[in-house]
């Protein structure tokens, strides 16, 4: 029994979770204890303070998209966010953190409000859209977002508007924060009206577009960022890379910035990391360009 079971008989948590079964490319070892949050309660942050007090690691999931979790896995407690919950009122809309992207983009359409089709497809929640600002079509979260509030190892909620967030490029400063002690609980967005059918032909043709050019089935999603002026994938084909693999990891075929699970039950984790440094290894080597991952590393590396 694990030092967090003793600490709390009464919650329900999971010991030595597969994480392959949490992440989009169905990869990762076992992680230690798992709890899975279903609603931003007492419980949760019940779970957290304790953790957090006790110096036990935390790591936090939504959908599993642009992380790599190790094949070693993930020590201390880990927690999957499935709080799911959209309150639409007027233009303004508070979405819970473990709200689908691809959910809160129907969501949205159905009620006539527009500037989220980018998301339709995209594999995450609404928590790590907010720490990465993540995008697609020339379009990204911080375009959006008006306030984020959090629950903080402090014992209290708490809000930061916008302009504090200092989103950029696929960054905000949340993922630059050393203390990572706090969950995001919410965020309040603010669209605009626009006619259901409009948003829908815009939501069908990027779905189209994403069929087109981006590979099926398990994957991180992409791989690098796209660097000032150019993108990752031209890069990455120029180099001659496309369909170049190390064991059940391979650079796809289709788009040369996302790597596929050729073999969902013999690639590994270390298949994928070793496959992303030898990349960004020749990349460097031919073009000069080093390119930096968008993906983020978990667990017992």
């Amino acid at each position: 029994m694990t030092d967090l079971r003793l600490r709390l008989p009464d919650v329900t948590l999971l010991e030595d979770e597969p994480m392959a079964k949490y992440t989009a490319a169905r990869l990762g070892g076992t992680a230690d204890t798992v709890y899975i949050a279903r609603q931003a309660d007492d419980e949760l942050f019940r779970v957290l303070l304790t953790a957090w007090k006790a110096n036990i690691p935390v790591t936090i999931l939504g959908g599993g998209a642009n992380v790599l979790v190790s094949d070693k896995g993930i020590r201390g407690l880990t927690i999957i966010n499935k709080l799911n919950d959209i309150r639409i009122d007027h233009d303004e809309v508070r979405v819970l953190s473990g709200v689908s992207l691809s959910v809160l983009a129907h969501k949205l359409q159905r009620s006539g409000l527009t500037g989220f089709e980018w998301a339709v497809g995209v594999p995450g929640t609404v928590g790590g859209a907010v720490v990465n600002n993540a995008g697609a079509h020339g379009r990204d979260a911080a375009a959006n977002v008006t306030r984020v509030a959090l629950f903080g190892h402090e014992n209290a909620l708490y809000s930061i508007p916008d302009d504090d967030l200092r989103f950029d490029y696929r960054t905000s400063i949340l993922k630059q924060r050393r203390d990572r002690r706090f969950f995001i609980v919410d965020a309040v967005m603010r669209f605009e009206y626009d006619d259901p059918a409009a948003i829908q032909a815009r939501m069908d043709e990027n779905t189209a577009y994403r069929k087109r050019t981006q590979p099926p089935g398990a994957s991180l999603g992409s791989i690098f960022k796209n660097p000032p002026g150019d993108y990752a994938g031209r890069l990455i084909e120029s180099c001659g890379l496309k369909g170049f693999a190390i064991g059940g990891a391979q650079v796809s075929p289709v788009h040369a910035n996302f790597f596929i699970n050729t073999d969902i039950r013999q690639a590994t984790a270390t298949d994928y990391d070793a496959l992303v440094r030898h990349v960004q290894t020749i990349v460097a080597e031919k073009t000069g360009v080093v390119l930096q991952p968008e993906i983020e590393w978990v667990g017992d590396w």
